[in-house]
């Protein structure tokens, strides 16, 4: 199979993208750096409202994660997991949420973590990030996630298949 030639506009798959302009000209104004939804609660997460808040009309891009609960770790089978979140969760994840949109030229963001029981295939984390240019929008996000990750004062108790279970990210 050939592959298309690589342009400017339009560089071949697999090639290195071109790293992030020091100044970004094409804005009419400065990012807005807002951050929307800071959240930590037992209900289910949907990963589309979360994009829907986060929408600007000076974002190019709107990037979402939608972290689920999968059914193994390390190789054995999960039936079932909860989260527990410390009392300072909520304050934490706002934090980490004004972190993130000053390191980034963000219009908005959003993000919540969802604390309680959960079955495979629930969202446990969502994140959405408005930025005028994708890689802007992508790298943020992963900030976001990471330092969610990181930070939250929240731990996860997994049930395998056997009828065990281990506590995970906890003190």
């Amino acid at each position: 199979m050939t592959r298309p030639a690589a342009d400017a506009q339009h560089p071949a798959v697999g090639a290195t993208p071109p790293p992030p302009r020091p100044h970004d000209d094409s804005r009419r104004r400065p990012a807005a750096r807002r951050v929307v939804l800071a959240a930590v609660g037992d209900e289910p997460l949907d990963v589309e409202h979360h994009a829907d808040l986060v929408g600007d009309p000076a974002a190019g891009a709107v990037v979402t994660f939608a972290g689920r609960v999968r059914d193994h770790d390390h190789g054995r089978a999960v039936v079932a997991l909860g989260y527990v979140a410390h009392p300072s969760a909520a304050q934490v994840v706002a934090e980490v949420a004004a972190e993130v949109a000053g390191r980034h030229p963000v219009d908005a963001l959003a993000v919540s973590h969802r604390v309680g029981d959960l079955a495979v295939g629930d969202v446990a984390l969502a994140v959405a990030v408005a930025a005028a240019h994708r890689h802007e929008a992508f790298a943020a996000a992963a900030d976001l996630v990471e330092t969610v990750k990181h930070r939250l004062p929240i731990w996860k108790r997994q049930v395998f298949d056997d009828g065990t279970d281990e506590w995970v990210a906890c003190p």
